[in-house]
């Protein structure tokens, strides 16, 4: 099995890194935060009622006091109710699904592994999708996306404490538990599924292949505390991350208490990914083509692949978002869709790349 095998590109430490990889890292940073900012407001202009990047720029210069002019009231109007709550939750939903990624291949010393692997996202699509089913309305508009994120902490605190034997968790056991529980949550869904109307089912089929159509202020606001907790927490466990590349035992001489950490990691991870998932369904391989394309690029130090993967993230699925509104106008793409069908061929690659270089899975 792919995530049984531990590649070799993980195994060196921020030290061992060639000066020109540690270069590469602020430089590359530094070229994604200027794409991520000339995407951003291009996809604030950009849709079926489009608005001149200028005009983006004059309207945010003028709701922040710095000059600039207002809109007329259509294009204030989906400027600042449509378009940027849209942007907004974009970026905390793709930086959160990219810092999850990196702290999860960390975590399992594997460039394949991603989020769902302990069943986070699974999870937390039982507790939207059931929510659902169930014509659940006890906190009104919130309440398929608090269900959705008490899902996936419950799914992988579930996946922990399965895993435990004698006081520590071995990764294996951790990767098959939540494959497992993987499989159990689909049949769940399935259920849900035959058991929900017309309506509902329409619902549901929206919620699993993610979007970010509903977005709203009041959704922003909601995830940006479990985003900004877990982006915060993330780059203080940078420098244990890359002791434990050198495997547990070594990890464990050099004082790095590994059961905790991998515990803490996995809930700084679920924190994120539930979050994320909660208010825009579905969205995957965010999580690992990102971190892997920046170990790539900048190697494995996760001083930089920690941050620079929350960064990658959110450019990633802004681009991604402002694919699936403007590619099939009037239509629009589904965004978890849209970001499968780019994710599966690299990650076809990704496998027979690894497979050819550690010359099989044995």
């Amino acid at each position: 099995m792919a995530l049984l095998a531990k590649p070799p590109e993980l195994s060196a430490t921020d030290g061992d890194t060639p000066p020109r990889r540690r270069r590469t890292g602020p430089l590359l940073a530094l070229g994604m935060t200027a794409a991520l900012l000339a995407l951003c407001l291009l996809s604030a202009g950009l849709g079926a009622y489009d608005i001149p990047v200028g005009d983006v720029l004059g309207s945010l210069l003028h709701r922040t006091g710095l000059g600039g002019h207002a809109l007329d009231r259509v294009g204030e109007s989906v400027l600042w109710n449509v378009r940027l709550p849209r942007v907004a939750l974009a970026l905390l939903v793709g930086a959160s699904l990219g810092c999850a990624g990196a702290l999860m291949q960390g975590v399992f010393g594997n460039p394949l592994a991603e989020p769902g692997v302990i069943g986070i996202s699974a999870g937390a699509a039982v507790g939207a999708v059931a929510s659902i089913a169930l014509g659940l309305t006890f906190l009104g508009n919130w309440t398929v996306a608090v269900c959705a994120f008490v899902g996936g902490l419950a799914t992988v605190l579930l996946v922990y404490a399965l895993s435990r034997s004698g006081g520590r968790t071995e990764v294996v056991t951790l990767i098959l538990t939540g494959i497992a529980v993987n499989a159990f949550a689909g049949a769940l869904i399935g259920l849900c599924v035959f058991l929900a109307d017309s309506a509902q089912v329409t619902q549901i089929t929206f919620w699993q292949l993610g979007s970010l159509a509903q977005a709203t202020w009041p959704k922003v606001l909601a995830v940006l505390p479990c985003a900004v907790a877990g982006l915060a927490v993330a780059p203080w466990f940078a420098r244990k991350l890359d002791l434990l590349a050198l495997g547990e035992r070594p990890a464990r001489h050099l004082g790095v208490d590994v059961e905790r950490l991998r515990l803490v990691l996995v809930l700084v991870v679920a924190l994120l990914t539930a979050a994320a998932v909660a208010v825009a369904g579905i969205v995957t391989f965010v999580g690992l083509l990102v971190p892997h394309l920046l170990r790539m690029a900048a190697g494995p130090g996760h001083r930089f692949l920690v941050p620079g993967s929350a960064l990658g993230g959110a450019l990633v699925l802004v681009a991604a978002d402002l694919a699936a509104r403007t590619v099939a106008q009037p239509a629009e793409l589904p965004l978890g869709v849209l970001t499968a069908l780019l994710g599966s061929p690299f990650f076809f690659w990704l496998l027979r790349r690894t497979r050819r270089r550690q010359g099989g899975w044995a």
